[in-house]
């Protein structure tokens, strides 16, 4: 097993077939959903039981909500995405940076040019299923997981480890309730979002682990001493 830090693996080999089941879950999610809801232009019971009470909350706070949704959208979850990503250069994780760069990207491509086309679910005229602002905070928090299940080096403390993923899973929460809201999106378009974000991730992981280590030039090899 490559053992360097170029080389970790972002999944252990325990790890990944439970990635694939989940990936393969949150296919049928998104794709069971999709159908439910194809073509449609108003929400079911379920969405309207979960929906109204937030819009009612949040109705006379339009710019709380906004700012709640704002973690999903395009510049913060690319600033987000390069700083993750150089901080696996700088530990030397480069499968744990290029799922940095690819997973926000790749998740909302597949919701805004493959699922909202084919499902055509609209909102207020929009075409909302699923949320991409979902996707791309939900890709993110997967993103950072996946790259916590194996302890950084030097080794990160326990507590700042739980900080950061709860500070992910939060920030997931507040756009998810943000966008619901501002009337961007359905429950269950927050929720398909989610199965992308987490889809996404589990795939690109998958597919990044089958690709051989390759040990850059500048980086310095180590003797058999150490």
């Amino acid at each position: 097993m490559d053992t360097t830090r170029s080389g970790r693996f972002l999944l252990a080999a325990s790890a990944r077939p439970r990635a694939g089941v989940l990936l393969a879950g949150c296919a049928i999610l998104v794709a069971v959903l999709g159908v439910l809801f194809a073509h449609r232009s108003t929400a079911d019971a379920f969405d309207h039981a979960v929906d109204s009470p937030v819009i009612t909350v949040f109705a006379g706070h339009p710019v709380l909500a906004l700012r709640l949704a704002s973690p999903g959208t395009t510049a913060p979850a690319v600033v987000v995405s390069v700083v993750i990503a150089v901080a696996c250069l700088i530990t030397r994780r480069f499968r744990g940076g290029v799922l940095a760069v690819a997973a926000v990207p790749v998740a909302v491509g597949l919701c805004e040019a493959l699922v909202k086309p084919l499902v055509h679910r609209t909102y207020i005229g929009q075409v909302v299923y699923p949320s991409g602002h979902t996707a791309a905070v939900v890709a993110l928090a997967a993103t950072v997981t996946v790259l916590l299940l194996a302890p950084p080096r030097p080794a990160m403390p326990s507590w700042l480890r739980t900080l950061i993923l709860a500070v992910a899973y939060l920030t997931a929460l507040a756009v998810v309730v943000g966008v619901i809201a501002m009337r961007f999106h359905y429950f269950t378009d927050t929720v398909a979002g989610a199965a992308v974000g987490v889809g996404t991730v589990c795939g690109l992981a998958l597919i990044l682990d089958l690709i051989p280590a390759v040990r850059p030039s500048w980086i310095p090899r180590r003797s058999a001493a150490t």
